[in-house]
């Protein structure tokens, strides 16, 4: 869900689809290195802030 909100924020800013699912996969790319680094379990309202 985390990623989906931020994928259509940027539909409807009209900054096309494809810009979208490149800024949704550094988004998650992104999350899953901070749990790999941190060794902490997902937390949505962590990543939510970042």
């Amino acid at each position: 869900p985390i990623i989906k909100a931020q994928w259509q924020r940027l539909v409807l800013r009209h900054k096309g689809g494809k810009v979208g699912i490149c800024a949704a996969m550094r988004k998650l790319l992104q999350l899953a290195y901070g749990v790999l680094k941190s060794g902490i379990p997902f937390d949505e309202n962590i990543a939510l802030a970042s």
